[in-house]
């Protein structure tokens, strides 16, 4: 399926902050950032990625809602949403 572009731009545009975080991330480690700090910039990285994850997911579920038929043309049944949500989890 071909996300709209509103989705598509906002997911791109959250991978180049998640992709900044984890810059940040690597550079804490070279200036021996406190253990704490990193963790949670890990933490906080993890959320932006879960975020992401959900985002992408809800369009294909509107996709499903508003389209049927293009869905079960795309693949996405019931049952695949339901293996894609659980993988988020």
């Amino acid at each position: 399926m071909r996300f709209p572009d509103e989705v598509h731009d906002d997911v791109k545009n959250r991978l180049r902050r998640l992709e900044g975080q984890i810059r940040g991330i690597e550079r804490m480690l070279d200036d021996e950032k406190d253990c704490r700090e990193i963790v949670t910039q890990l933490s906080a990285a993890r959320s932006a990625l879960d975020r992401i994850g959900y985002r992408l997911f809800a369009a294909a579920l509107r996709h499903c809602a508003s389209e049927p038929d293009a869905a079960a043309e795309d693949g996405l049944s019931v049952d695949e949403l339901e293996r894609l949500f659980v993988k988020l989890g």
